[in-house]
Protein backbone atom coordinates (compact mmCIF):
# COMPACT_ATOMS: atom_id res chain seq x y z
CA UNK A 1 0.00 0.00 0.00
CA UNK A 2 1.13 3.22 -1.23
CA UNK A 3 1.29 6.73 0.69
CA UNK A 4 -1.66 7.79 -1.54
CA UNK A 5 -3.77 4.79 -0.59
CA UNK A 6 -3.49 5.20 3.02
CA UNK A 7 -4.16 9.01 2.52
CA UNK A 8 -7.26 8.09 0.66
CA UNK A 9 -8.05 5.30 3.27
CA UNK A 10 -7.43 7.24 6.26
CA UNK A 11 -9.82 10.31 4.84
CA UNK A 12 -12.67 7.39 4.12
CA UNK A 13 -12.72 6.09 7.45
CA UNK A 14 -12.92 10.08 9.00
CA UNK A 15 -15.60 10.86 6.48
CA UNK A 16 -17.58 7.76 7.15
CA UNK A 17 -17.25 8.75 10.42
CA UNK A 18 -18.10 11.73 10.26
CA UNK A 19 -21.26 11.27 8.14
CA UNK A 20 -22.79 8.85 10.71
CA UNK A 21 -23.41 12.14 13.11
CA UNK A 22 -24.38 14.54 10.27
CA UNK A 23 -27.19 14.80 8.59
CA UNK A 24 -29.03 17.45 6.51
CA UNK A 25 -32.48 18.09 6.41
CA UNK A 26 -35.04 20.20 4.82
CA UNK A 27 -34.53 22.87 7.28
CA UNK A 28 -31.03 22.82 7.98
CA UNK A 29 -29.08 21.08 4.56
CA UNK A 30 -25.41 19.71 4.26
CA UNK A 31 -22.74 21.96 2.55
CA UNK A 32 -20.07 19.26 1.46
CA UNK A 33 -16.98 20.11 0.07
CA UNK A 34 -15.10 17.46 -2.08
CA UNK A 35 -11.46 17.95 -4.16
CA UNK A 36 -10.13 16.29 -6.81
CA UNK A 37 -6.63 17.23 -8.61
CA UNK A 38 -8.43 19.78 -10.98
CA UNK A 39 -11.64 20.95 -9.03
CA UNK A 40 -13.34 22.18 -6.24
CA UNK A 41 -17.04 20.82 -5.23
CA UNK A 42 -19.64 22.47 -3.20
CA UNK A 43 -22.84 21.10 -2.84
CA UNK A 44 -26.10 21.64 -0.67
CA UNK A 45 -27.94 18.22 0.23
CA UNK A 46 -30.98 17.81 1.71
CA UNK A 47 -30.07 13.76 3.13
CA UNK A 48 -33.92 13.17 4.39
CA UNK A 49 -35.30 13.30 0.79
CA UNK A 50 -32.23 12.83 -1.17
CA UNK A 51 -31.74 15.71 -3.07
CA UNK A 52 -28.99 17.91 -4.25
CA UNK A 53 -30.34 21.54 -3.73
CA UNK A 54 -27.41 23.89 -4.89
CA UNK A 55 -23.97 22.79 -6.40
CA UNK A 56 -20.52 25.22 -7.28
CA UNK A 57 -17.67 23.79 -8.71
CA UNK A 58 -14.14 25.74 -9.29
CA UNK A 59 -11.27 25.07 -10.05
CA UNK A 60 -8.46 24.12 -7.50
CA UNK A 61 -7.01 26.88 -5.77
CA UNK A 62 -7.92 28.83 -2.06
CA UNK A 63 -9.28 32.09 -4.12
CA UNK A 64 -11.10 30.38 -6.43
CA UNK A 65 -12.26 28.23 -3.27
CA UNK A 66 -13.50 30.98 -1.73
CA UNK A 67 -15.55 32.09 -4.55
CA UNK A 68 -17.22 28.75 -4.97
CA UNK A 69 -18.44 29.24 -1.37
CA UNK A 70 -19.70 32.78 -1.86
CA UNK A 71 -21.76 31.22 -5.36
CA UNK A 72 -22.92 28.64 -3.32
CA UNK A 73 -24.05 30.76 -0.62
CA UNK A 74 -25.84 33.07 -3.35
CA UNK A 75 -27.68 30.08 -4.78
CA UNK A 76 -28.38 28.77 -0.52
CA UNK A 77 -30.51 31.87 -0.76
CA UNK A 78 -32.26 31.94 -3.67
CA UNK A 79 -33.91 28.78 -2.69
CA UNK A 80 -34.82 30.44 0.84
CA UNK A 81 -31.39 28.71 2.57
CA UNK A 82 -29.60 30.63 5.83
CA UNK A 83 -28.58 27.47 7.91
CA UNK A 84 -26.36 24.45 6.72
CA UNK A 85 -24.08 22.17 8.06
CA UNK A 86 -20.48 21.85 6.95
CA UNK A 87 -19.05 18.45 6.16
CA UNK A 88 -15.37 18.76 5.26
CA UNK A 89 -15.60 14.89 3.72
CA UNK A 90 -12.91 13.60 5.89
CA UNK A 91 -10.39 16.77 4.80
CA UNK A 92 -8.60 19.12 7.37
CA UNK A 93 -9.75 22.54 8.45
CA UNK A 94 -7.23 24.64 6.77
CA UNK A 95 -6.26 25.63 2.70
CA UNK A 96 -9.08 25.25 -0.12
CA UNK A 97 -11.49 23.72 2.85
CA UNK A 98 -11.07 26.87 5.17
CA UNK A 99 -11.39 29.52 2.17
CA UNK A 100 -14.77 27.86 0.86
CA UNK A 101 -16.46 27.72 4.28
CA UNK A 102 -14.94 31.17 4.89
CA UNK A 103 -16.59 32.35 1.47
CA UNK A 104 -19.84 30.82 2.32
CA UNK A 105 -20.02 32.58 5.51
CA UNK A 106 -19.28 35.72 4.28
CA UNK A 107 -22.06 35.18 1.28
CA UNK A 108 -24.24 34.75 4.40
CA UNK A 109 -24.22 31.21 5.10
CA UNK A 110 -24.60 30.36 8.93
CA UNK A 111 -23.24 26.87 10.32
Amino acid sequence: MNKTQKTTERRNKIRRRISSTIRGTAERPRLCVYKSNANTYLQIIDDAAGATLAASKAPIGVDNAKKAGEDIAKLAQEKGITKVVFDRSGYKYHGIIKAAADGARSGGLQF
